[in-house]
Formats: structure tokens, C-alpha cells, sequence
């Protein structure tokens, strides 16, 4: 069963399309556990491990899925990374369905690098390690197929899924994705059309790919247009819920 299978699956079995974020933001944490920590990079994720283990606890068995926001990680240097990949392996651990919302996309040896490191595995001489291994990844696809086709690949090999960068949920958003080609459609439009044809070779059998699309609730003419024109591509909205709290909202629609 390939990934985009599976989750659907879970979906079904809880009957609940929603999808947890958790994007660490200090001074979000419960003055309850803040207080036990002091407040160095160490002890910031020491605070944030605690909060992430409990509200995973909370929510593991009503909620499929879990969405760590990368770069409020990043920014706490070595320490934030290990909180990262602990975290992604908590929730897996506990069967919840793991997104990593990192929006990586480059040339296409750097994608393959960004792939192995959080789809696939590296390879060193005869032995290959799992950096971070989530289920899905957030990818940017404005570098064109040669930056996706590695995180397909890995998709295809490791049972695993990409989320690929369609219309954003952010204001400005209109200022590269609504613009109009000669043919008429917008950027958006074409990016959406790449993405089903990226996908055509990963669909499963609900009908749907694990080559996937953001597709942000903010903009609700264009999520439907692209509803109406990517059939057999499932959807992770952004902008539905409590985005702007620690731990936000998403749904995830097919």
C-alpha cells in the first residue's frame, strides 16, 4: 500500500481529516512547563519536547496526522534539529502520520540530498541511515521537474509522499502564482497541471497520488478550480483553524 493509501486509510478510521501543526514558538509554551526549563537554546527544546510529547499524547488516537514546521527547529541550532527528529519519531511511534513541513526543492542533486535526508536514506560505502524518515514532505516546485523528480523517486522506493507547493495560503501569494501565461491560465494553474502529471505514476487505489499539493483554504475560488482540474491529487490546506497559535490547524482534503 503506498503512502498517500495509508493515510487516506487512517483518515477514514478516525473519521477526522485534520492535521496537527507543530510550529515551536517559545513564548507559545504553557508558563507550566516553561517554568521548569531556563531559557538557553538546550533548555528551550527540553521545554518544547515535554509540551510536543504530551499534546501528541493528547491528540495521537483523534488526530491521523502531525505537521512540524521545520524552521522553528532549525533556529534553535544542533539541539532543535535532534527536537525535531525526535519528535517526528514520537509521532510516529504512537502511528500518527508525520508531514514535515520543510518546503525543500533545489537542483536536482541538492533535492536528492533534502530526499535522502527526509524521505530516503544515505548511503555511506555499503550502509545507508534514516536521518529523520517522515512520511511526507513539503516541496517547492518552482526549479522545475529536475528538482522534484529525486523526492518522486524516493516516493516510489520508500512508500513515501511529497506535498508540492500549489497555490499558498499567504496574501501575497497573488503577486507569482496568480500571474497569467500566454496561454491564459495562471502560474498556479500550471504548477497544477505539472503536479498531476508529476503524480500519474503513484496513484493508488482510492485514486489518488502520493505526489500531492498545498492548496491554502485562504483562497477558496482558485481550491476550487483546482479541485475541479487535479481529480486524482490530494489536497493539505493550509488557513483552516488556529494557524496563528503554537500548534495550527490544517486539513487534508480528497
Amino acid at each position: 500500500m503506498i503512502a498517500i493509501d495509508k493515510l487516506i486509510k487512517k483518515i477514514k478510521e478516525m473519521d477526522n481529516p485534520t492535521v496537527i501543526g507543530l510550529d515551536l514558538r517559545y513564548n507559545m509554551l504553557p508558563e507550566c512547563i516553561k517554568s521548569k526549563y531556563g531559557t538557553d537554546l538546550k533548555s528551550v527544546c527540553d521545554a518544547a519536547w515535554e509540551y510536543n510529547k504530551k499534546l501528541i499524547d493528547s491528540v495521537y488516537d483523534i488526530i491521523p496526522a502531525v505537521k512540524p514546521q521545520a524552521a522553528f527547529y532549525e533556529m534553535l541550532g544542533p539541539d532543535g534539529m535532534e527536537l525535531l527528529r525526535k519528535t517526528c519519531e514520537y509521532a510516529s511511534d504512537k502511528e500518527m502520520f508525520v508531514i514535515l513541513d520543510a518546503k525543500r526543492g533545489d537542483i536536482g542533486s541538492t533535492s536528492a540530498g533534502y530526499s535522502s535526508a527526509y524521505l530516503g536514506k544515505t548511503k555511506i560505502q555499503d550502509s545507508e541511515y534514516s536521518s529523520y524518515n517522515v512520511d511526507f514532505l513539503t516541496v517547492n516546485p518552482y526549479l522545475g521537474v529536475d528538482g522534484i523528480k529525486p523526492f518522486v523517486e524516493d516516493c516510489e522506493k520508500y512508500d513515501k509522499g511529497i506535498f508540492i507547493l500549489v497555490k499558498t495560503s499567504n496574501p501575497s501569494s497573488s503577486e507569482l502564482q496568480d500571474l497569467k501565461l500566454e496561454n491564459g491560465d495562471t502560474v498556479y494553474e500550471k504548477v497544477g497541471s505539472l503536479v498531476s502529471d508529476w503524480g500519474k505514476d503513484l496513484i493508488g487505489e482510492y485514486g489518488y497520488s502520493s505526489v500531492a499539493a498545498v492548496v491554502g483554504a485562504t483562497h477558496p475560488k482558485q481550491l476550487k478550480e483546482l479541485r475541479e482540474k487535479m481529480p486524482h491529487t490530494f489536497f493539505l490546506i493550509p488557513g483552516y483553524g488556529a494557524q496563528r497559535r503554537k500548534s495550527g490547524r490544517y486539513s487534508i482534503s480528497f
